[in-house]
C-alpha cells in the first residue's frame, strides 16, 4: 500500500507584508516544517518579521507557566477590578482593533496607540487646516519631483524608493520620465535612491529641527518675496531659489514625510508648513502631500478608532460614551501620573513594541520574544496577522485595506479572539 506524503514546503506568491506601513504585496514566501522563508522581494523588515521563530511560547501568570484558560481568567479579573483600564500598544490588525474598541467600551477604558505621538503630528494639521494628500499609487504613476522632508524613509520603509520612486513602468507610460528626488534635512539615508527611473538626487542638509525655516523660505520664494538673507538654517538662498524653480516646473510634485522621523518639539508646525506649501503650489501646478508611517498597525488603529468612536485615538469610555482628549488620554503620561490602574498591552507584529515600565497590573498580548520591561501579571503569546493567521490592515495612505494571508507559521491565537473572550467574561 502506497501513501501520498504531504509536500515538505509550498511557495506562496503575492504575499502582503504587514511589517511596515507600505504593505508591499508582491513577496514570495516559502512555507515548510522549519518555518517561513522570504525568497523574493523581501526587505530587512520582511525577513526579520516572517522568518522569526515563534514556537515554544506559552501563557504565563506572574512569570509562571499557565494554561490559556487560566491566563484569560486572570486577565479578566484584572480588567474587572480596574477603575480605569488602559489599552495600549495596539500593534494588531483591523479585527484586533475592533475587539479593543468593544472591550474598552464595555470596561470603560482608554484607547491609545504606542506610536500615536508621531501620528498626532499629522492629526493636528488635518484637524486644524486640512491638506491635499496623494496616495502611493498616484505618486508611483505621476510624480516627477519628490521632496523628502526631514525623514529617513529608507530606514523606516526599505522598499519605498524601489516600489514608488523608481518604477520600471507606470500606468501612464511604459517608459516613465526620470524623477528628481530632493532630500531636505541632515543625515538622511539616500542609499535607496538608485535605478533607471532616477534622474537627479539632491541633498539639502540642514538640522532636522530647522527644516521648517527652510520651508518658510521656500514658501516666501514661491510667493515672489525676495529672501533677505544669503543663508537660512545653513542652506544657501540660491539653493532654496533653485528648489522653488523645480517646484514651479514640476508636472506632479510630491512632498513626503514620515511622522516618526519628525521627533522634535512642535513638529506639527513643519507638517503644517508642508500642507500650506502644497496648497499654494496647487493654484498653478499639481502638487500633493504623502505621509508614510503606519508601522505596528498604527494607521489601522487610528482608522478603526475614528470609524467607531468618531475620534482618532486617545479616547476614553469611562463616562459610558467616547470622550476625546488628545492631551489627557496619552497612556505613558497617564501611567506616570497614576491616572490608570491596569494596562492591557498589545504587540503582535514585532518584538520591539514592548510595554512601558509601570507598577500597575499589566496584561501583555504579545508576539513571542516581545521586549518586556518587567514581569507582567499576565502574558499571552499571540499570532502575527499575515504570518500566523489571516487578517486585514490599513495601508499608510489610508485608502486601501489589504487582506493578509494565513501562512500557518504557528497556531498562536488571534488578538481579536482573546479580547472577545475577555469581553464576554466581564
Amino acid at each position: 500500500m502506497t501513501t501520498v506524503s504531504e509536500p515538505l514546503s509550498t511557495v506562496q506568491t503575492s504575499v502582503p507584508c504587514p511589517f511596515c506601513g507600505i504593505l508591499c504585496d508582491d513577496l514570495e514566501v516559502t512555507t515548510g516544517p522549519s518555518g517561513l522563508k522570504v525568497t523574493k522581494n523581501g526587505c530587512t523588515k520582511a525577513v526579520a518579521g516572517f522568518e522569526r521563530q515563534v514556537s515554544g511560547a506559552s501563557p504565563m501568570i506572574a512569570g509562571k507557566p499557565s494554561t490559556l484558560p487560566e491566563a484569560l481568567c486572570a486577565a479578566t479579573q484584572i480588567i474587572k477590578a480596574a477603575r480605569l483600564p488602559l489599552y495600549g500598544g495596539l500593534g494588531t490588525d483591523v479585527d484586533g482593533i475592533r475587539a479593543v474598541m468593544a472591550l474598552a467600551d464595555k470596561s470603560g477604558g482608554v484607547v491609545d496607540h504606542a506610536l500615536s505621538e508621531g501620528q498626532y503630528r499629522n492629526f493636528r494639521v488635518l484637524q486644524s487646516q486640512g491638506w491635499f494628500m496623494t496616495t502611493l499609487t498616484e505618486a508611483r504613476n505621476r510624480a516627477d519631483l519628490i521632496v523628502v522632508v526631514g525623514s529617513d524613509l529608507h530606514q523606516l520603509h526599505p522598499r519605498f524608493f524601489e516600489r514608488i520612486v523608481n518604477p520600471t513602468v507606470s500606468m501612464l507610460s511604459e517608459t516613465p520620465a526620470k524623477r528628481t528626488v530632493v532630500f531636505l534635512g541632515k543625515g538622511l539615508d539616500t542609499s535607496g535612491v538608485s535605478g533607471p527611473g532616477i534622474g537627479e538626487v539632491i541633498s539639502i542638509p540642514c538640522p532636522l529641527e530647522q527644516v521648517s525655516e527652510v520651508l518658510s523660505a521656500l514658501k516666501a520664494e514661491l510667493r515672489g518675496t525676495p529672501l533677505n538673507s544669503a543663508e537660512i538654517a545653513g542652506v544657501r538662498a540660491a539653493t532654496i531659489t533653485d528648489l522653488a524653480g523645480r517646484c514651479r516646473k514640476a508636472a506632479y510634485g510630491v512632498m513626503v514625510w514620515a511622522p516618526p522621523s519628525l521627533a522634535f518639539p512642535h513638529a506639527e508646525l513643519t507638517v503644517g508648513l508642508v500642507s500650506e506649501l502644497v496648497k499654494e503650489i496647487n493654484v498653478t501646478n499639481r502638487f500633493a502631500c504623502l505621509s508614510l508611517g503606519g508601522n505596528e498597525g498604527a494607521v489601522s488603529a487610528g482608522a478603526v478608532c475614528s470609524w467607531q468612536s468618531g475620534y482618532p485615538l486617545r479616547v476614553s469610555f469611562a463616562s459610558g460614551k467616547p470622550d476625546y482628549d488628545p492631551l489627557r488620554y496619552v497612556i505613558p503620561k497617564m501611567l506616570a501620573t497614576g491616572d490608570g490602574d491596569a494596562l492591557l498591552w498589545i504587540s503582535s507584529f514585532t518584538p520591539d513594541l514592548g510595554p512601558p515600565a509601570t507598577t500597575v497590573p499589566t496584561i501583555v498580548l504579545g508576539t513571542p520574544g516581545v521586549k518586556l520591561s518587567g514581569t507582567p501579571a499576565v502574558f499571552i503569546p499571540v499570532g502575527t496577522p499575515g504570518a500566523d493567521h489571516a487578517g486585514r490592515i490599513v495601508r499608510c495612505d489610508n485608502v486601501v485595506t489589504l487582506p493578509l494571508k494565513d501562512l500557518k507559521r504557528s497556531n498562536l491565537p488571534k488578538v481579536s479572539d482573546l479580547l472577545a473572550a475577555i469581553e464576554l467574561a466581564l
